[in-house]
């Protein structure tokens, strides 16, 4: 079950993008490091993550949260199944997320997470 689709967007000046989406479209700072995470008060599921250049590598373009860790597990097997190119490998980060990130048809890089408990 997917619980959430999470855009990222470039963010050369962290604190300038903290001032934009804080002020000017009244989200919340959730986080702050490895990334700035951002999410609306009214609604903890929409957010949004602003990744300094050089933050991941390759850099995704948005995540996907699956829900639990075992879904992650399923979706990259599948994903080596299927042959896609995964180009991060399946890891559980100290920040307590289990993730892979995997080139979706078009070249698009998607990590692919959960939390973990």
């Amino acid at each position: 079950m997917i619980s959430r689709i999470i855009p990222y967007a470039d963010g050369a000046d962290l604190g300038a993008s903290r001032d934009f989406y804080v002020e000017v479209l009244g989200l919340e700072v959730a986080m702050e490091d490895p990334v700035l995470g951002l999410r609306s008060p009214a609604n903890p599921t929409a957010q949004v993550l602003v990744l300094p250049p050089g933050a991941e590598h390759p850099q995704p373009r948005f995540g996907v949260d699956v829900g639990e860790p075992a879904a992650v597990d399923a979706a990259h097997a599948l994903a080596v199944r299927r042959g896609l190119r995964v180009v991060y490998p399946l890891t559980d980060e100290p920040w307590g997320v289990r993730r892979f990130f995997v080139e979706d048809p078009g070249g698009t890089v998607i990590n692919v997470l959960a939390h973990l408990r």
